[in-house]
């Protein structure tokens, strides 16, 4: 067998144990822990990766890349059919709770009243609690202005849910206003 046939197999076997601890496991799992699971280095770890999203890209899963490290999902295009057989997975988020959470992406960090100012209303006390009852959304630090309010950041659990690997994965917005700093 040349190098390159032992390399592609290698390869190909690391794809097949990535996607079966990726198919056990409940959360993503991060570069490091596949490395070490797997005993392999990054080089091959990331061969591996792509031979694995060549392998699942005529399938119903893909490879999706998040915050917290990899994870196996249904593709986009079978979203309608799962909602339909399975509706009581689908979460309903408020506008109002989207506007928000969208604000606080975008412009972070934000305080209460910058949120305020952006929606032209004022924010509510429930929105605020699911956000942070979700994980989306974390109080750190205070701005320094009268009354010290909280600076609010969205978290990995945010780009998680969304399947975001990082903020700038977000698309493109339309001006939102400006806060004033």
């Amino acid at each position: 067998m040349s190098d390159f046939q032992q390399k592609h197999q290698t390869a190909f076997s690391h794809s097949r144990a990535i996607e079966a601890v990726l198919h056990a496991s409940e959360s993503p799992v991060a570069d490091k822990q596949l490395r070490q699971y797997l005993h392999i280095s990054q080089d091959e770890l990331d061969t591996a990766l792509i031979v694995l999203q060549q392998r699942l890209s005529t399938g119903a899963l893909t490879l999706a890349k998040t915050a917290n490290g990899y994870r196996l999902q249904i593709a986009d295009e079978f979203s309608p059919l799962i909602q339909q057989i399975f509706p009581q997975r689908q979460e309903t988020l408020s506008q109002a709770l989207l506007e928000t959470l969208s604000i606080i992406a975008y412009k972070q960090p934000v305080t209460r009243v910058d949120i305020e100012q952006v929606r032209g209303v004022t924010v509510s006390s429930h929105i605020l609690r699911q956000l942070f009852d979700k994980g989306w959304i974390e109080e750190r630090g205070y701005k320094d202005t009268l009354g010290r309010p909280a600076l609010l950041y969205t978290t990995a659990v945010f780009l998680e849910a969304f399947g975001l690997a990082s903020l700038d994965d977000l698309p493109e917005m339309p001006e939102l206003g400006k806060i004033d700093e």
